[in-house]
């Protein structure tokens, strides 16, 4: 008995041992693999495919089939091509979902899809090949050439049309007096999503065509002239955050491929600037921002033309604003912030909860008569530090600065009315001088107080001589 089963359990063993060595010897381990693990479509839908290479039957789930249809989504051993097709996604926000390729052999492998979003229609719809003609200039260059700008505000971004604001509509005459006062440079605040169609952000045609005007204004006079997007209903500057990031990303697509092909044939006169004020106070703010900036980069690019080769000018917070977006025409961006400190004597027109008005700034510009209205901030050591901080960050790295805005404002209220006036002027004088000695390009924000825009005459000679003062 003993030797019958040992003999039964030997011929067991050996047929065992034979199995097992069949298998290895065969070449079926387990095998599954995928030729992607990531797949990102753009927002008019498109085709794609992956490569599926597996020893057993294979099968594909698909959660996310309202938007992406697969074919074949079974398989045999070998080789198979399964094609991907997304539909456009005009849902205002990134889809995405995870594609799961199962095996027979007990190998999973999973694909990552998404999808941005795009609400409306590409208005890049007749893209020019590269031209280089009258655009030679890198920003360094272009920098170097701008001297003194001037903001004409209040204007073509005011609520409810150009001169609702009380400003007179611009002329060509006010742009050779602007000139005249020895500014070549202007910026150009616009409003665009009031002048847009709220479905399909179509700008009217009669807006692009002022504007351009405008535009063509400053390039007649041999001005340089920054265009932007202005705060325009807060619209993109209040919305640095990740839940409005596909929404305002499409309308910063979407303005900015039709604003860049209307201006699209002035040469290097013309900059455009992506946004203005945007609030991104933190790493997640500035983030958002960016991707703002890269979709401004992206839209006027590829438009083509000379914007291939355009200046672009972008803003954030200059303590985050730590990179750039990427741009495939490198010298050709600029950095912009404003100066507007301290704000209680630059601008605050009233006392508030948080602070009241300083009417006197500035060593030996302090009144003994009103004291309690003395700058107790923002003096000269901080406007030093911080342009020695701008031109470090910015400036010694080949970034221009545009200090895209900065004034300090009269009032007719403080008591000691003649200190007032000179610490103004002070102001003014002392700033633009630390602007322009640190690198930094100053653009004087007017809403009319300084030059008459309908009699084109200087209404405040103090502000505009302090401004040459400080530039001299």
């Amino acid at each position: 008995m003993k030797a019958g089963f040992s003999n039964v359990f030997l011929v067991a063993l050996m047929a065992v041992a034979f199995s097992l060595g069949c298998k290895k010897n065969s070449g079926s381990a387990p095998q599954l693999s995928v030729s992607s693990s990531t797949i990102n479509f753009q927002a008019q839908g498109a085709d794609s495919s992956i490569t599926i290479t597996c020893n057993s039957a294979w099968s594909v789930t698909n959660p996310v089939s309202s938007w992406l249809q697969i074919s074949p989504t079974t398989g045999t051993s070998g080789t198979a091509t399964v094609k991907l097709t997304s539909s456009p996604n005009t849902t205002g926000v990134t889809r995405s979902g995870i594609v799961e390729v199962s095996a027979d052999n007990g190998q999973v492998r999973r694909i990552i899809v998404s999808q941005v979003s795009s609400i409306y229609p590409s208005y890049n719809t007749l893209p020019l090949a590269p031209d280089s003609t009258g655009m030679t200039s890198t920003a360094i260059q272009l920098a170097a050439k701008i001297g003194l700008g001037w903001n004409i505000g209040n204007t073509m971004e005011a609520v409810g049309g150009e001169t609702a604001w009380g400003n007179p509509a611009i002329t060509e005459d006010y742009i050779k007096f602007v000139k005249q006062s020895g500014f070549n440079a202007i910026r150009l605040p616009c409003s665009w999503n009031q002048y847009s169609d709220a479905k399909t952000a179509k700008i009217q045609d009669s807006w692009l065509a002022r504007v351009k005007q405008v535009v063509q204004y400053c390039v007649n006079n041999d001005m340089y002239v920054m265009v932007n997007i202005h705060w325009d209903g807060g619209w993109l500057e209040n919305h640095c955050t990740p839940d409005k990031k596909d929404s305002v990303n499409a309308k910063q697509k979407a303005f900015w491929e039709q604003i860049a092909t209307a201006l699209r044939d002035f040469d290097e006169h013309v900059l455009f600037a992506s946004a203005n004020e945007p609030n991104a106070y933190d790493a997640t703010n500035m983030s958002v921002l960016l991707s703002y900036h890269q979709t401004f980069v992206d839209a006027v690019r590829s438009t083509g033309g000379r914007n291939h080769y355009r200046v672009l000018v972008v803003q954030g917070s200059s303590d985050l604003m730590n990179t750039f977006p990427v741009d495939p025409m490198a010298g050709r961006m600029m950095y912009e912030e404003h100066n507007y400190t301290p704000s209680q004597f630059c601008f605050l027109s009233e006392d508030a909860s948080w602070g009241k008005m300083f009417y006197y700034w500035g060593a030996g510009h302090h009144s003994t008569i009103e004291p309690d209205r003395n700058a107790t901030w923002g003096e000269e050591s901080v406007q030093l530090d911080y342009f020695q901080r701008m031109k470090a960050k910015f400036v010694d790295k080949g970034i221009p600065f545009i200090m895209g805005e900065y004034g300090a404002y009269r009032r007719t209220t403080p008591k000691d009315l003649a200190t007032h006036n000179d610490a103004v002027d002070y102001w003014i004088t002392y700033v633009t001088h630390q602007a322009i000695m640190h690198g930094l390009k100053p653009f004087w924000w007017d809403t009319g107080g300084a030059l008459d825009r309908r009699a084109d005459t200087v209404i405040d000679a103090r502000t505009i001589n302090a401004i040459h003062a400080g530039a001299n």
